[in-house]
C-alpha cells in the first residue's frame, strides 16, 4: 500500500473586510508566522484583515489561498497565491472555514461572526486574537505569535485524530 503524504496545517483566518491599521499589523503577523512555519493560509481573499493576512504570508514565502464570494477571480486580493472564485456570496464563510483545519479570527462583523460560529459547528478548533472569546468553546488570545503557535498544535491534534482512525500512525507536518 502506497503511504499517503502528509498534509500540511492548513488555517483558516478570519476577520473583517476593512480594519484598522493596529489590526492591519496583527493580521499581517499571523500571515508571516503561517508561512514561517509551513502552514497554509485559508482566508476570504478580499481586503482588510484577509489582505493583511494574505500579504503577511507571501511576502514570508507562504501561500495564501482565498475562497471568493462571486465569480471574478479580479477581486482577489494581489497578495493571493491562488483565488477561488465561487459564485457563493456569503455562502462561502462556509467553504473557508471547513478548508481549514483549525480558524484564527479577528475582529470583524457579522460575517466574520457566522464563520467563528460555523467553525464551532463544523468542530474546527478556533483561536481568537482580541474577539469572539465569548463564543464556548472558542480560545483567545491576544499575541499573533501566540495565536498561530496554539493553532498550529491544535492542527496537529486533529492530524494525530484523523490518522488513528484511519490506522495510520504517520506524522502530519505542520512546518
Amino acid at each position: 500500500m502506497e503511504k499517503k503524504r502528509p498534509l500540511r496545517c492548513q488555517v483558516a483566518v478570519v476577520g473583517g473586510n476593512t480594519c484598522s491599521e493596529e489590526v492591519f499589523q496583527i493580521a499581517y503577523t499571523v500571515g508571516a508566522e503561517l508561512a514561517a512555519r509551513g502552514a497554509w493560509l485559508i482566508c476570504g481573499g478580499l481586503g482588510g484583515v484577509m489582505e493583511a493576512v494574505s500579504r503577511g504570508a507571501t511576502e514570508n514565502g507562504g501561500h495564501a489561498i482565498g475562497i471568493l464570494p462571486g465569480y471574478d477571480h479580479d477581486s482577489a486580493n494581489r497578495w493571493l497565491s491562488a483565488a477561488i472564485a465561487t459564485g457563493l456570496g456569503h455562502a462561502r464563510n462556509v467553504v473557508v472555514v471547513a478548508a481549514g483545519h483549525v480558524v484564527i479570527a479577528l475582529p470583524g462583523a457579522h460575517g466574520t461572526a457566522a464563520e467563528v460560529h460555523l467553525a464551532r459547528v463544523l468542530g474546527r478548533p478556533v483561536v481568537a486574537l482580541s474577539a469572539w472569546g465569548e463564543i464556548p468553546g472558542v480560545q483567545e488570545v491576544s499575541d499573533p505569535r501566540v495565536a498561530v503557535e496554539l493553532a498550529l498544535k491544535l492542527c496537529r491534534r486533529c492530524h494525530a485524530s484523523d490518522h488513528e482512525e484511519r490506522g495510520n500512525d504517520e506524522l502530519l507536518q505542520s512546518s
